[in-house]
């Protein structure tokens, strides 16, 4: 048990003050009167440990109410007759008025209520928060996942559905936790007067006007740390996103729109490369504002506000030989908060998270050497041959990386041939993440992976001889190459050293794709060696648009490739995801089905080797993911609800398009995982 002063350490490390259990439970006193209205962005819990979990709310001033401190009171039960822990937390201008506190002294697998009341008795809502189980609890985990929560796009009817399962749940079947992978927020909005068709068939929300932000195109994108505030606060009055933060812990990791849409370590890019060390800083301070977590953040650990480093935004001149650029604005921008991080639930779960974007070398999708390589004809795609090249680097075959590169029937130079091969996680980050695989000892090894690792292609070298036009290499076609299907010397690496170290129960839990997808990661398919390590699992997108939608509105209806994305059943019907069979089955399938309509005969034109990796795939869901570890078993359920246009009115969110459960099976080093699927409810959309 820590004391009382390493207990204000703790709570110090991490920007927070301390509520402690002050004896035994007792009556609140505090004289506390609810009002919403002063607390409009509701609150939250985070990170929870066995005994302790950081508390947050946001008390801004509101006329001539304004308040500096708040008293946080925990109670074991929601009517604060058993009060259990109580400290105090200040608000001011510095944090936003926002407010972390870490309540700790609490005991393992306990739900807990708490409130905020200001000096002058006006209280937060209620919170609910629960938490994590001891080391030694052998009972099973479950919890959910998601990520890509577009508010000004769409609606979070997810986050009503997942509350309403989980009010009429058993007590032994609701969740422990959240795990949000990331794009909790889209720093890139458009006003609707500067788009007024919306976004594809979707209502652009007057979300959030930037006070310095800068306009690009017809969307704006925030240059300020007041900026990302304002956006964390626009989106946080979501009231269905709100109420899932009063009723679980989250455990968050951003990815990609926190910071910067297209951005990599403290740069930016909207048609180029430019530096952005100050709005990266500025991303990490609001992020840190407004998400209660246990990370590490630079300057005086002492102080409970973001102090955030003097930055000038300077070009990156130099790199190490993993990609990370050595300006030191650079350096100090990615390190003024640092949110890789490991949990442990039970004897059967550890939790490890690493940050995926702050560390990583430019991806190869916008670098300018790799324009030449693009199939200007081939919608959303790559070709694996070249990524695997140009990845790779000098490292590719061994050490001898071919001079030129055979692309559209011309040998063009390899841009690459002397450079080192990408990295996702830098080297200091990788070496942490390897080790905490190496020495875990829980059942699952959850990696809480903000992109995927499946790769996700199809066979454009299998199309007709009458159909055009040619796909330019011999090999598969990626569709994208901005996750670790661009970043392969590295994922091999590490599916080398879980294979090395004989590690079992490594399960992928990721997010990113917009899409729903299930199945063993290996470092190469065929025709290379197929060797399945670890599974996967990646859940739809909250809110934000997939690329089945971007194909629905982006590919011509005379396009020759359309019927590979899309499966138009008859004129003016809504257009099936035909690229779930595409991926899954190969292009032929696809083809086909749009001839005869005949799914069974589209499926004998299925080319085997094209994803013996998938069991599931599909490209249009939105929704949430749950899982459940156990001792022998992983499950994970894909909730999937129509397309999230408008709010639900409805209790359980609106309704169900459908539900699919995966299981994995235990299994031992040296044997290869294998996924099954064990439940179904609903329709699903073109998998099979």
């Amino acid at each position: 048990m820590l004391t009382r002063r390493q207990l204000l350490a703790t709570a110090a490390a991490f920007g927070a003050s301390l509520a402690f259990p002050a004896g035994f439970p007792r009556r609140s006193r505090v004289p506390w009167r609810e009002r919403r209205d002063l607390y409009p962005h509701g609150v939250a819990s985070g990170d929870p440990y066995s005994d302790s979990v950081l508390l947050w709310t946001r008390r801004p001033p509101a006329g001539a109410s304004e308040a500096r401190t708040l008293k946080l009171e925990v109670a074991d039960d929601p009517d604060f007759r058993r009060v259990v822990a109580t400290g105090e937390g200040k608000v001011s201008s510095d944090t936003d008025w926002t407010c972390r506190v870490l309540a700790a002294g609490l005991e393992p697998s306990r739900i807990y209520w708490y409130r905020f009341t200001d000096e002058q008795g006006w209280g937060s809502r209620i919170g609910r928060t629960i938490t994590a189980p001891s080391e030694r609890d052998e009972r099973p985990v479950r919890f959910a996942f998601v990520s890509c929560q577009n508010v000004q796009q769409g609606a979070c009817n997810a986050y009503r559905r997942m509350i309403w399962e989980d009010e009429q749940g058993a007590a032994g079947d609701q969740l422990g936790f959240v795990l949000h992978l990331g794009d909790f927020v889209y720093e890139v909005v458009w006003y609707p007067e500067d788009r007024p068709q919306g976004m594809y068939d979707r209502r652009l929300r007057d979300l959030v006007r930037y006070a310095s932000g800068e306009k690009i195109g017809d969307l704006h994108v925030p240059t300020t740390v007041d900026d990302y505030r304002a956006l964390y606060r626009a989106y946080l009055l979501d009231p269905d996103l709100q109420d899932a933060r009063a009723r679980w812990p989250f455990v968050c990791m951003w990815d990609n729109h926190e910071f910067s849409w297209k951005g990599w370590q403290s740069q930016q890019n909207f048609g180029g490369v430019r530096p952005a060390q100050r709005r990266k800083a500025a991303a990490n301070q609001a992020w840190f504002e407004y998400q209660p977590a246990r990370v590490v953040k630079a300057g005086d650990a002492a102080l409970d506000r973001f102090d955030a480093p003097r930055l000038s935004d300077a070009p990156i001149r130099e790199f190490d030989q993993h990609g990370l650029g050595l300006e030191p604005g650079n350096l100090a921008a990615i390190e003024s908060l640092k949110i890789a991080r490991a949990f442990r639930w039970g004897r059967h779960v550890e939790l490890i998270l690493t940050d995926n974007r702050s560390f990583r070398s430019e991806p190869l999708t916008d670098r300018p050497e790799a324009a030449p390589f693009r199939p200007k004809q081939f919608p959303y795609v790559v070709s694996e041959d070249v990524v695997e090249v140009l990845d790779a680097g000098r490292t590719y075959d061994g050490g001898r990386p071919p001079a030129s590169i055979r692309f559209a029937g011309v040998d063009l130079p390899n841009p690459r041939r002397s450079a080192p091969p990408q990295s996702m996680l830098g080297a200091a980050q990788k070496a942490w993440f390897l080790g905490r695989l190496r020495a875990s000892r829980a059942t699952w090894k959850l990696w809480g992976n903000s992109v995927a690792m499946l790769d996700w292609r199809t066979d454009f070298h299998n199309l007709p001889p009458d159909l055009e036009p040619r796909w330019p290499t011999t090999g598969y076609a990626l569709l994208g190459d901005e996750d670790w299907s661009g970043y392969r010397t590295e994922r091999a690496e590490i599916l080398d050293f879980v294979r090395r170290e004989r590690i079992s129960g490594l399960a992928s839990i990721a997010g990113d794709r917009h899409s729903f997808l299930a199945g063993v990661v290996s470092a190469a398919l065929p025709p290379k060696r197929f060797e399945p390590l670890a599974v996967e699992f990646v859940t739809g997108s909250v809110s934000a648009p997939g690329l089945v939608e971007a194909a629905q509105y982006g590919i011509p209806q005379d396009h020759p490739l359309r019927a590979v994305y899309l499966y138009q059943p008859s004129p003016g019907a809504p257009p099936q995801p035909a690229v779930n069979l595409s991926l899954m089955h190969g292009v032929r399938a696809s083809l086909l089905l749009q001839r005869t309509g005949d799914l069974r005969r589209a499926l004998a034109e299925r080319t085997p080797e094209v994803a013996p990796h998938l069991s599931f795939a599909d490209l249009g869901g939105h929704g949430y993911s749950v899982v459940r570890a156990s001792a022998g078993e992983l499950e994970v359920e894909f909730v999937c609800i129509p397309r999230p246009l408008e709010r639900s009115d409805r209790p359980d969110g609106g309704p169900l398009a459908y539900r699919v459960v995966h299981r994995v099976k235990r299994w031992a080093a040296g044997d290869a995982p294998r996924l099954e699927r064990t439940a179904v409810e609903g329709e699903l959309p073109l998998v099979v």
